[in-house]
């Protein structure tokens, strides 16, 4: 048995291959653009995540270095008291003495508790949530991390000493004592003694946050705080 095949003009299979072509680069040009597309999108969350989460670091550093500064106040107060205290009783001193020595060594912003400050972390838990962190640069997002890290280390362990050495019971007795002048002069010196303690070792605790920070974004110790939008939730896919 016989077969002809048609005949195909050199003609035809130049346009069938043009066509072709043009089929293959729309295809590679559409998804080319779509790469792209998702690729800004994808720089585009990383920069406003950057810029909230450096934003949310500077404004801690702020409250960490208001805490430490007025820690070392209260600090400062609370060894003259003890100090003042420790003389008196080693002297024999009255207690009429000793009450009016108390009351001249109190500020007015006097208490009796360890106040750690309020560091804010919404910031990077958005950009946790809504994967934009991972758009980040791996370096910088290690930074990051590592900063969130050890402000939840801190206050764990400062929380930990504060249970450990102060009775909350033990202070509040100690100020309405104060108040009605009815304290004892030696309970009052260890309870001020066991302030100065824990103060102290929140101040170390600041300190060495605030240099952290100070060393990973030297940037975060200006003093303005950048404006940077409210975090969304979610960041849709481009």
């Amino acid at each position: 048995m016989h077969f002809e095949l048609p005949e195909v003009s050199a003609h035809s299979l130049k346009d069938f291959a043009k066509h072709y072509l043009m089929i293959v680069v729309s295809i590679l040009t559409a998804l080319s653009l779509e790469a792209w597309i998702e690729h800004a999108h994808h720089e585009r969350a990383a920069s406003e995540a950057r810029a909230r989460i450096e934003a949310e670091i500077h404004q801690n550093l702020v409250e960490i270095t208001k805490a430490r500064d007025h820690d070392r106040e209260r600090i400062a107060s609370l060894e003259k008291i003890r100090d003042g205290l420790l003389d008196a009783l080693k002297s024999h001193a009255s207690a009429s003495d000793i009450d009016k020595y108390v009351h001249n060594a109190m500020t007015s912003e006097f208490y009796l508790d360890g106040r750690w400050p309020t560091l804010r972390r919404e910031a990077w838990d958005v950009a946790v949530a809504n994967q934009s962190a991972s758009w980040v640069d791996t370096e910088l997002l290690r930074r990051y991390s590592s900063i969130y890290a050890e402000q939840n280390t801190k206050a764990a362990t400062i929380a930990g000493e504060t249970t450990a050495v102060l009775s909350e019971s033990r202070m509040a007795d100690a100020m309405i004592d104060i108040q009605t002048g009815e304290y004892e002069p030696r309970e009052l010196l260890h309870v001020t003694n066991q302030m100065v303690g824990l103060l102290s070792e929140e101040v170390n605790a600041l300190d060495a946050l605030a240099k952290e920070i100070s060393a990973s974004f030297p940037a975060a110790s200006g003093t303005q705080v950048a404006h940077v939008p409210a975090a969304s939730p979610s960041v849709g896919h481009g």
